[in-house]
């Protein structure tokens, strides 16, 4: 029916892919910003990244009512004077996701009038990859807008692996 060399070729594949989505799954970490509260006014975001080892491929997710609150990444400058001008990028679509890419300190405040210096600001000091010798140390991140939360690409990895493997052993 299946010779070993096609065997030890499923095998080993599937291996690696496993492999790989466990390595990536263990060192990346989503969080979502403000916990349970989410992207809010009357929410301490000082307090709520004290204790936490923010590093490279970690991603925050921002969950707020669309229109109602935005998140916008800016310099430290802009971060101290609540001003979005010079933003490195924006979303206001209530679910915000950001893939921390570099090493550094990353911020991000709510561009609707008042609401930074309410207190929706919050600094992320991103360190270099667990497992890494250094880190990419320009700043940046990539905002991207999301109608729900994505499955990391190391889980669907895993899910069209496991789907091959039953489609291997039954047919």
């Amino acid at each position: 029916m299946y010779t070993t060399a096609s065997w030890f070729v499923f095998f080993t594949s599937f291996s690696i892919l496993f492999c790989y989505g466990y390595r990536r799954s263990v060192e990346a970490t989503v969080y979502n910003v403000g916990d349970a509260s989410g992207w809010t006014l009357g929410t301490d975001y000082n307090s709520w990244t004290a204790g936490k080892s923010f590093v490279v491929d970690d991603s925050l997710v921002f969950t707020y009512v669309s229109g109602a609150h935005s998140v916008a990444q800016v310099s430290s400058e802009d971060y101290k004077s609540c001003s979005t001008s010079n933003a490195v990028g924006s979303d206001s679509s209530g679910l915000t996701t950001v893939s921390l890419k570099t090493t550094g300190t990353h911020y991000f405040i709510c561009g609707i009038p008042g609401h930074c210096s309410g207190g929706m600001k919050v600094a992320v000091s991103v360190l270099r990859a667990k497992g890494s010798g250094g880190g990419n140390t320009n700043p940046g991140t990539s905002i991207a807008r999301s109608s729900s939360v994505s499955l990391f690409p190391t889980t669907a990895t895993l899910l069209v692996g496991l789907t091959v493997f039953i489609k291997f052993i039954l047919f």
